[in-house]
């Protein structure tokens, strides 16, 4: 019997309901919430809280709803409130048996966004939100008050713990209630919301939208001993982006007294048949780093997308225009980089059927957001300009100060790149890469030269450099300057990035956009590779704060039945894959990866290397907590032992399997 034919064959004999169906939803959420959620992490775990936040804001910017109410309870549970139209309780058309709401959080790809009939525009749209928060949720209680009746029905890790309750009228209620408790078996049983994070998520969503006013309580006992998160607050902000933006830079100076902030109607501007809005607000600063955030019906996007290309072409339009207009030849020289320099701007933009890269939607692809938001900003730009010349014309001086500095450097490091080049053409030193731009560029650490050799036939010689380190580097948490300098292994580290340490850091040297860390799957190759962290987030903080650090995942092992191969991260993967098989014929033949210096270069390309195909993971810090970040850094990896100590003593408890 084919391979195919057995599969079916398996499958009609499994799948005898269509309750099977919802389970095996559901445990597929719990088996990869990466891909529902990003990971199992503190941001996935309070991106449960978005999913849900998000739906109620939904109902207020279609009219449905003016309050939306945040409360973290005692349990450390969430409960989302608003005053909407509350979620259909009636039986589902294509099976009576269950109600809506049943199929809404039981069922992925179920909801009420997927055409424009019940909201013009939406931030939950793939119909996996509420399903995805009930999957991984250990309790979750929802509430919906329509008609002036009250009716309830409870889950647990997807699965409804009864059916659909009417408890009786309510006269002077409607709406949603939502309270969700997260899962130990996928959070940790150490993972807990945090007050303050909440709280500035839901203080950001006010802004996103004029119209409604978010409530935020919170349980006394969830705040820690220095947290000083109000335990009740309200937040309505008539002006949106330009409060928000107002709150951001208080205290800095800025180029203009009064930001570039605006609001455009695309049916208004471009006819009935364009359905949403764009808001933004904007300043340029000297006295703090620039930022942009980003938004598209209400959901943040940090990854950026096409709205955001569509508004800094306008503004990069715009202050060209403005240059030629005022006879400034150097303003040709500007381009995107020198505008968004200094720049700190906020862009929310609403539209119908946004197309999101990913469930957890951190970039938006919609490829008209682009000319709509650009055409939008534009106009306004220039008006904005041609009404402040005196803020025009210092904002235009400082980008072509840009302009002028960032050529300079660009001559500088292909100079250096040259030099660099020479110096390092030793064995187990430099392989650098041929492109003389940094755009798209990847430097490789890897430990050793045999790592080193299999990274050098597995690399794309145009993009990837490679550098190999002996042994492991020194601690540098707490060491002498002096002893960092003269440390051979660190020297080759900063002459190849093209950077120095610590105060002599630039951003603007740095030779390569992504530097990966890539070492071999084991307790000594973490142990590199948490060396190697401290030494970026002690010396090169801003690195690691733009994006440009990464880790590699190197498979530990290589699994083959047949013509089917299949790597595996980890043991958990392979043990499951063992049970399940790979589809192929045969015995299932199982390879351990020692180290990458025993990788073929087809397996690391393939798996670690190749841009397609690899995973990576970005090296970051939690904006919510930098203290926290410093001092766990410093209790691992700094000179007291008794804190490594202590901290293990505390945290002892959670390890759930140790590999020895």
């Amino acid at each position: 019997m084919a391979a195919d034919d057995l599969f079916r064959e398996k499958a009609e004999q499994s799948y005898d309901a269509s309750s099977i169906q919802v389970l095996e939803d559901m445990e597929h959420v719990r088996l990869r919430p990466g891909m529902y959620i990003g990971g199992t992490d503190d941001r996935a775990l309070h991106h449960m809280v978005a999913e849900i936040v998000d739906n109620s804001m939904d109902e207020a910017v279609a009219g449905h709803a003016n309050w939306i109410e945040v409360e973290l309870n005692a349990d450390f549970s969430v409960t989302v409130r608003d005053n909407g139209r509350g979620i259909p309780i009636d039986p589902h058309p294509k099976d009576p048996s269950k109600s809506a709401l049943e199929i809404i959080f039981c069922t992925l790809n179920a909801g009420g966004k997927f055409n424009g009939d019940n909201y013009e525009t939406s931030g939950g749209l793939h119909g996996v939100g509420s399903s995805v928060v009930n999957a991984l949720s250990d309790h979750v209680r929802v509430e919906v008050a329509r008609n002036r009746e009250l009716f309830a029905m409870e889950f647990s890790r997807g699965i409804p713990q009864g059916s659909l309750q009417k408890l009786g009228p309510t006269q002077n209620r409607r709406g949603t209630s939502v309270t969700f408790h997260p899962d130990a078996e996928i959070f940790g049983a150490a993972a807990r919301f945090k007050a303050k994070r909440l709280y500035d998520m839901s203080k950001s969503k006010a802004y996103l939208f004029s119209g409604v006013e978010i409530r935020w309580k919170c349980d006394p006992s969830c705040l820690g001993k220095d947290d000083t998160t109000p335990t009740s607050d309200s937040f309505h902000f008539p002006n949106g982006l330009a409060d928000y933006l107002a709150e951001r830079l208080e205290g800095s100076s800025t180029y203009s007294e009064r930001p570039f902030a605006g609001h455009v109607n695309f049916a208004e501007k471009f006819g009935a048949g364009e359905v949403g809005n764009v808001d933004w607000a904007i300043n340029w600063t000297p006295a703090r780093d620039a930022f942009t955030q980003s938004y598209c019906n209400t959901v943040p996007t940090p990854e950026g997308g096409t709205h955001e290309a569509g508004f800094w072409a306008a503004v990069l339009k715009g202050i060209k225009a403005y240059g030629e207009l005022v006879g400034n030849k150097k303003a040709t020289q500007i381009n995107r980089d020198d505008v968004m320099g200094g720049g700190c701007a906020l862009v929310s933009v609403f539209i119908r059927e946004p197309k999101f890269v990913g469930q957890t939607k951190d970039r938006l692809a919609t490829v008209e957001a682009q000319k709509l938001v650009e055409n939008s900003v534009r106009d306004h730009f220039d008006n904005w300009l041609a009404a402040d010349t005196k803020a025009a014309g210092a904002i235009l001086d400082y980008m072509v100060l840009k302009a002028e500095e960032r050529m300079r450097r660009r001559a500088e490091k292909e100079t250096q790149r040259k030099s660099a080049t020479k110096k390092l053409r030793l064995p187990g030193k430099l392989v650098d890469c041929t492109n003389k731009d940094r755009s798209g560029t990847e430097l490789f650490i890897v430990e050793g030269d045999s790592a080193g050799g299999s990274g050098k036939g597995a690399r794309d010689r145009k993009t990837q450099a490679l550098l190999p380190l002996k042994g492991k580097i020194l601690n540098v948490l707490g060491a002498a300057s002096g002893k960092l300098t003269s440390n051979q292994e660190i020297s080759d580290l900063c002459e190849s990035l093209g950077v120095g340490m610590g105060t002599r850091f630039n951003i603007e040297d740095l030779r390569y956009e992504k530097i990966i860390i890539m070492t071999d799957a084991d307790v000594d190759g973490a142990h590199i590779a948490a060396l190697l962290m401290t030494f970026f987030f002690t010396q090169m903080r801003p690195l690691v704060d733009g994006g440009h650090l990464y880790l590699a995942c190197p498979p530990l092992f290589k699994l083959t039945q047949g013509a089917k191969t299949v790597y595996v991260l980890d043991e958990a993967e392979r043990d499951r894959l063992l049970a399940k098989g790979l589809g192929g014929r045969g015995k299932i033949d199982v390879s351990r990866f020692k180290g990458l210096g025993e990788m073929n270069a087809i397996d690391l390309k393939e798996t670690t290397m190749n841009p397609k195909t690899r995973q990576l993971i970005r090296v970051s810090v939690d904006d919510d907590e930098p203290g926290e970040t410093s001092d766990l850094v410093e209790r691992l990896m700094g000179k007291k032992p008794e804190l490594r100590f202590e901290y293990i003593q505390q945290n002892a408890q959670f390890v759930e399997e140790l590999d020895l």
